[in-house]
Order: structure tokens, then sequence, then C-alpha cells
């Protein structure tokens, strides 16, 4: 693991790559770019290199700034890592498999989350700081070293993408650069709690990825009681800067919602939810809340998912119900935050 006096590389450029000490001629930063690309955990492994310049930069750099600390798998083959950062900050990334067998990378870009959403654990820790670009795309790597190649990546883990923007298109332009790991832009989604300004931001001046945002309920201030972002974000400006950034990267947006027993799933809030969404091009993704020991709310039943379901498709709306993967592990959706290992 990188210590703070060695250079993280995991998130750099090939032309970044080529201005580091030592590296000549220009080539030789294509070079290290496709083998971090393609998943080496160490400068002796490139072997294209000469030796001389894998030992030095094997003394000056480091391939991954953080480690690994545990690996933990749900019977549903979903994959959480409890990785540990160079200065000792913990964050956790989860792999998930859907029914069809693709696999999707769930990283974190901050180590907690100021945001403070009640119904979630990462919200219980406050933030400890934002990750760098290199610490964003060694989840992803690592994730790829435990369970093989990947399919799609989404900044849906702990912490807010919007707060962040600037590691995120980092990693971003990383992950998809067609000399190294060459994933599609269009197998990215970047999920936000409601940050009008990043929204818009994203919208203007890219990369346009698929967007998610966690809107949860309609109702403005049951809202506010539960995700503390609508207060300077308030639900009418959410909806314009969704519609404006649908029109700007003419990408559908989804709408996330977590289902929360007796508060957000009846037909008043259905209405409102049908509300917002009138005249926008979104899919909703409907989540029934995944139980966090110590917080006040209640997994809803069955039937009262599938009663909102229908009221929505009632209203013409594009609805999924997500089926719960990761819950034994801590690694379903509002889980994320464990920071200690056992």
């Amino acid at each position: 693991m990188a210590t703070m006096d060695k250079i993280s590389v995991a998130g750099l450029l090939p032309e970044e790559l080529s201005a580091l000490p030592g590296v000549s001629p220009q080539f030789r930063g294509k070079q290290i770019f496709k083998w971090l690309g393609n998943g080496a955990a160490s400068f002796q492994e490139m072997r294209n290199l000469p030796q001389h310049l894998r030992d030095s930069l094997s003394e000056t750099a480091a391939v991954r700034s953080s480690q690994i600390a545990q690996e933990l798998r749900d019977p549903d083959g979903t994959v959480k890592l409890q990785i540990t950062l160079h200065d000792g900050a913990c964050i956790e990334t989860v792999l998930l498999t859907d029914s069809s067998g693709r696999k999707t990378a769930c990283v974190s870009c901050q180590a907690g989350c100021a945001m403070g959403c009640a119904f979630c654990q990462t919200g219980k820790l406050g933030l400890a700081r934002n990750l760098d670009a290199a610490e964003i795309v060694e989840q992803f790597l690592y994730l790829e070293q435990v369970s093989g190649k990947l399919d799609n990546i989404v900044f849906m883990g702990m912490g807010e993408p919007m707060m962040n923007l600037s590691a995120v298109r980092k990693a971003v332009a990383v992950l998809t650069h067609p000399e190294g790991r060459g994933l599609s832009a269009r197998r990215i989604t970047v999920s936000t709690s409601g940050i009008i300004k990043g929204i818009y931001d994203l919208a203007d001046n890219g990369p346009h990825m698929r967007l998610a945002v966690s809107l949860t309920t309609a109702d403005p201030e049951l809202r506010e009681r539960l995700m503390p972002v609508t207060k300077g974000n308030p639900l009418p400006e959410l909806q314009k800067a969704i519609a404006y950034y649908t029109e700007k990267s003419k990408k559908r947006c989804t709408l996330e919602a977590a289902l929360l027993a007796g508060m957000n799933t009846g037909t008043a809030s259905a209405e409102r939810l049908i509300e917002f969404a009138r005249g926008l091009d979104v899919h909703i993704n409907l989540i029934p809340w995944n139980p966090v020991p110590g917080l006040p709310f209640a997994e809803p039943s069955a039937a009262e998912c599938t009663a909102f379901v229908r009221l929505l498709e009632k209203a013409r709306l594009n609805v999924t119900l997500r089926t719960r993967r990761g819950r034994k592990i801590g690694g379903a959706c509002g889980q994320l935050g464990k920071i200690t290992v056992e």
C-alpha cells in the first residue's frame, strides 16, 4: 500500500504517467497505463518495461494506494470489499451481479458522507474526506481482481458524487480511456441525492453519464426530514435540473426511491411522485428499505410495494421494483459504512 511519500498512479492518464521522473521515452507512459487497466498489481508485472524502470518506479510510486482489509460474500453472489486507504480511512465497495450475470461495481467517492439522509447507514458516519481519482479507480480494479471483468460501474457507494465531481470526472476519464480499461461511458451511472448545481455542471461540462437521482419522496416536507439536502435543493428546482440534464445529455434519468413502511408508500405519496415525474423522461427504481441497526424505520411489506408499483404504472410511468441483494453482508443500498473490520 502507498504511503504519503509515494505517487499513486492508478488515477493518472497516459500523458501524466509519461511525465513521471525516469519514464522515458514517452510511449512508456502508455505501456504503464495499459498494464494498470489490465489489473497489474505491481510494476514488476509490467514485463515490457526495462528492469531499471520497474525498479525505480517501485521506489517512487505505487500501483495501489489502498489495500483490501476484508472480503465478504453473500450467498446471492454479492461481494463487498472493505478497503483501507493510505491514511487509515475506510471505505466499502460492492460487486452486484444481476439475473443475467452482468456484473456492476458500486463504488464510493467519499469516506463517509455529509448528506445525512436519515435512512442511510453512511449518513450516520458524517464526512471524513473526499477520495482522489486513484482511490476511486482502485475500487473498480480490486473488484475485477476478485471477480473478473465487470460490465458496469455505478457511483452509488459511500458519499455524494456531486460534492467530489472533479475526482469522479478524472476516475471516469481513466476508466473509459481506450488505451487502458476502455469501459464504455454508456455503462457508467452517477447517483446524486439531488445536488442541483452538480447536475447542471455535469450537463454543461460532461461527461454525459447516466444520471440517477435519489428522490425517495416528492413530498417536500417529508423529503426535507428524511433528506436534509432538500433544504438547499428544493424539489421544483431539482425537477428543472433533471429536465435540463436529459435535454443536454439525451439520456433518460432514473429516479430512485427507498420505500419506507408507512411513510412514503401510500396513495398520497404515489400521487406526489407521479406529479414530480410528469413531463420528465425518467425511469423509476423502487428499492424496499434495507434494515440499518438503530434507525427508526421499517421494511415495507410485499403487498405495500406491489400496491405502490401499481399506482405508478396506472399513471403510465416506467417502474422497476428492485430485487434486494447483499443484505447479509451489509452490502445493500443504504447499508454501506461498516468502518471497523471484525
